[in-house]
């Protein structure tokens, strides 16, 4: 595969996990820009050299004791909403019992100590998403030989960081309304709770080498903790609304990226 195809294939792929974030975002609905990105990639390389060149991790399973290839991006996928159901359940649980008998003032100091739980939350979600982007600037950057070997230089970090933050500070809000107030109502021992239980279970994710979605983490997070307080006042139908999407997320973008692709071929002129 020469660098031109490769760049090529790296475009269509993000552009399709871009358009699927897009369209999810306009929604208001929850998804994974992380399993976008796998699926993009993915639906690029099949349609420009095959399916037998994308890393699917069937056979074999692992390698070095570890799973591989888009079976490791599957079983993250299942996995981590899972995780941030139960232990967001239980953290809330030992949460209420500590605050049991507390005067209503007490959500005035669950405040402050939100600021320390969401900057460890933000932490986290920068250690494990942003990766991604700085991997697909290094290697492009590679590609055209702009740097001798696959070392992420530090205006790389730099501009995914600034990236990142510029995109939360201006177009999540539709985002933060779903997992806020469309999910279960969020209070200061909700919210705490639900960062908490996400920036560990992130952290983890990352230290392990694992790309998982901070969206259904903290989502996930957060119905474990309706379920924990109130079951019937969790809004379950705008939760099956959420998982559909997910369970889509990695089909669609690669569906999305083949059809960049075929577009992307028309107007350069090729067959």
């Amino acid at each position: 595969m020469d660098a031109e195809l490769a760049v090529l294939i790296l475009f269509c792929g993000l552009l399709g996990a871009i358009v699927w974030n897009l369209a999810t975002w306009w929604f208001g609905i929850p998804s994974s820009s992380s399993h976008a990105l796998v699926g993009g990639l993915a639906g690029a390389v099949v349609a420009a050299v095959g399916s037998q060149y994308v890393i699917w991790g069937w056979t074999p399973l692992m390698q070095d004791g570890k799973l591989i290839g888009v079976m490791k991006v599957l079983v993250s996928l299942f996995a981590s909403p899972l995780l941030g159901f139960w232990v967001g359940f239980l953290v809330f649980r030992i949460g209420r019992k500590m605050m049991a008998g507390a005067k209503p003032s007490a959500n005035n100091t669950l405040r402050k100590l939100q600021f320390a739980s969401a900057a460890c939350l933000a932490f986290s979600h920068g250690a494990n998403d942003a990766q991604k982007s700085m991997g697909m600037l290094t290697l492009v950057l590679l590609l055209g030989g702009f740097i001798p070997k696959f070392d992420v230089p530090f205006w790389v970090v730099l501009a995914c960081a600034t990236a990142i933050t510029l995109g939360i500070l201006s177009g999540g809000w539709r985002i933060v309304r779903t997992l806020g107030f469309a999910i279960y109502r969020v209070r200061p021992l909700h919210a705490l709770s639900s960062q908490l239980t996400s920036g560990l279970l992130i952290l983890s994710a990352s230290y392990l080498g694992a790309p998982v979605s901070t969206t259904h983490v903290v989502a996930t997070s957060i119905m474990g903790i309706g379920y924990s307080e109130h079951p019937r006042a969790v809004r379950w139908k705008k939760a099956v609304d959420i998982a559909k999407t997910w369970v889509i997320t990695i089909p669609a973008s690669a569906l999305t990226a083949i059809v960049c692709y075929a577009l992307a071929r028309i107007m350069l002129g090729q067959h």
